[in-house]
């Protein structure tokens, strides 16, 4: 189980990987556009990296409904911010885009990985990780068409069975365009497509995904999932279940987290890989003298 970006390779048998977030978007559902000029991107970005992120997952596009954004449009928002980011560092930096063109345009401007959450709405986003080795490819199952909403969203005969025959059949179709093995991971898409219920329901059953054999990621993030969960907060009162819910995964089997609140998340991720005896603690002393 390794996963390699760039120049580095990491052994997620023993890890896993703190993904920071920014958006350059001016109506995100989070941060709300507060990194949406690119100085103020990057700079997040290095922020993220210094509180111990492992990689950077850049978007463009809001992932909800909203106004349209072109082609064009997302370009002009991601090529910059890759250009400027390579020029400060070389941590491993992912994309998060649907279009193969823009997919092709940031791989080739130095991004390191795909993060396609469309669940391959652009088949040829394969093609695009398979021609350009040391990339990689996240698929996702999806739950509908890009940038909607669920409706009453029903999977029979459950949500869990669902997902993981989708992300399989996903990966398979990555494979079969040429993107090897150890270069995709899946992700089962929590509240894409899914209601409370059911994005609860797939992060206890993750070790189901897992058994796909590629290394899961999950986007729990202050999603609308855990605000329902913890009574209808808002997102600045998601971070507790957020970091319950980082844990529960990585507990579970997910190795690559991705978040919001890096540093939090980040001492949280350490302290289970410690607990789970991945890794020493980076100070005994207690009880030594």
């Amino acid at each position: 189980m390794r996963l390699t970006l760039g120049t580095r390779t990491f052994d997620l048998r023993r890890r896993a990987l703190v993904m920071g977030i920014v958006n350059r978007t001016p109506d995100s559902f989070y941060d709300r556009g507060r990194t949406f000029a690119l100085r103020t991107a990057v700079d997040a970005a290095r922020a993220q990296l210094e509180a111990g992120a492992d990689l950077v997952d850049v978007g463009g596009v809001k992932a909800g409904p909203g106004p349209e954004v072109t082609a064009a449009m997302e370009r002009d928002r991601i090529l910059p911010f890759v250009e400027a980011f390579r020029r400060v560092s070389d941590a491993p930096l992912s994309v998060d885009t649907f279009r193969a063109a823009v997919a092709a345009a940031a791989l080739d401007a130095g991004a390191d990985l795909v993060n396609d959450v469309s669940g391959m709405a652009e088949p040829e986003i394969a093609d695009v990780v398979a021609a350009r080795p040391g990339t990689a490819l996240v698929v996702m199952h999806a739950g509908g068409p890009v940038r909607t909403r669920p409706f009453r969203p029903t999977y029979l005969p459950d949500v869990t069975t669902v997902v993981v025959d989708a992300c399989r059949v996903l990966a398979d179709e990555a494979r079969r365009r040429g993107v090897p093995a150890e270069s995709i991971v899946v992700d089962p898409g929590h509240d894409f497509g899914k209601n409370t219920v059911q994005s609860l329901e797939l992060t206890r059953e993750l070790p189901r995904l897992c058994a796909l054999g590629y290394p899961v990621l999950v986007a729990l993030s202050n999603k609308d999932f855990l605000g329902e969960t913890l009574g209808g907060v808002g997102v600045d009162e998601r971070l507790e279940g957020s970091l319950a819910a980082a844990v529960a995964s990585v507990m579970l089997g997910a190795r690559v987290v991705r978040v919001h609140d890096v540093g939090a998340t980040v001492r949280a991720v350490r302290t289970v890989e410690a607990i789970l005896g991945w890794r020493a603690p980076a100070v005994s002393a207690r009880g030594l003298d």
